[in-house]
């Protein structure tokens, strides 16, 4: 599995053009880190561990200040940009590159906002060690997908695989994991839906390629790219399920 998040997610600029792509063509224009954060009692945030960071997606939306932001991570490129992402809102600044789940080198009760944002289905069994490492008073917040995400694909192919991937931690399912480890679990969904049109066959191809290293567990990635392309050019225009959940957990 780890194989493919690093074929996936190892061109660093190829990952933040996709992200602009992603945003350019979702119809709802809310930028769901800035939803997630109202959730958030940010008086009480001083320490914040964000698991699977990438390059400071998640921090490049933060005001702060915060006293320290570590940020854990597969990806040894993604340092540089995630410590100056991190470094324009925090004093102190740590990032870890490794592979989760694995044991944290970290105190106990330690940190008041631990953040996995689209990343937690990679890691959940890493869920116990989030939960040592967070205060008593803390908060985790988890932004993840729904399995709803592949419905429209698999009108035609078959992605049991790839939903096994995002069915380790869900929209679906993810109360049901965060209760066996934490307490006052709350949620709000955050619906969207990323379209096409006919004039946009070059972005969809770029949409698609971008997941070819998880598509080809199930499909051979060519024959996605050349059914959907042919479904833009027929139809005119296509929609893909992009409904995502936003969790809030405490101790």
């Amino acid at each position: 599995m780890m194989d493919t998040v690093v074929q996936s997610y190892s061109n660093l600029p190829v990952h933040k053009v996709i992200g602009e792509l992603i945003k350019n063509h979702s119809e709802n224009k809310a930028d769901i880190r800035l939803v997630a954060q109202k959730l958030i009692d940010w008086r009480a945030v001083r320490t914040i561990l964000d698991c699977g960071c990438g390059y400071g997606w998640f921090e490049k939306a933060l005001v702060g200040p915060f006293d320290s932001i570590t940020g854990i991570d597969c990806l040894e490129e993604n340092k540089a940009e995630f410590c100056e992402a991190a470094g324009r809102i925090a004093k102190e600044v740590i990032f870890r590159n490794m592979f989760l789940p694995a044991p944290l080198d970290l105190p106990a009760d330690h940190f008041d906002l631990i953040a996995s944002a689209y990343s937690l289905y990679f890691f959940p069994e890493a869920l116990a060690e989030i939960k040592r490492v967070l205060r008593p008073e803390g908060t985790f917040l988890v932004i993840t997908h729904s399995e709803s995400m592949l419905k429209e694909g698999e009108q035609y192919f078959n992605f049991s695989n790839l939903k096994k991937v995002i069915q380790g931690f869900s929209a679906e399912n993810g109360e049901t994991m965060l209760q066996k480890h934490f307490t006052r679990i709350t949620s709000i969904d955050y619906d969207n839906a990323i379209v096409f049109n006919s004039d946009e066959s070059e972005d969809l191809a770029l949409y698609i390629d971008f997941k070819k290293a998880f598509i080809s567990r199930d499909v051979v990635p060519l024959l996605v790219m050349e059914r959907m392309l042919h479904l833009l050019k027929t139809k005119g225009r296509l929609s893909f399920n992009k409904n995502d959940r936003i969790f809030v957990a405490q101790k």
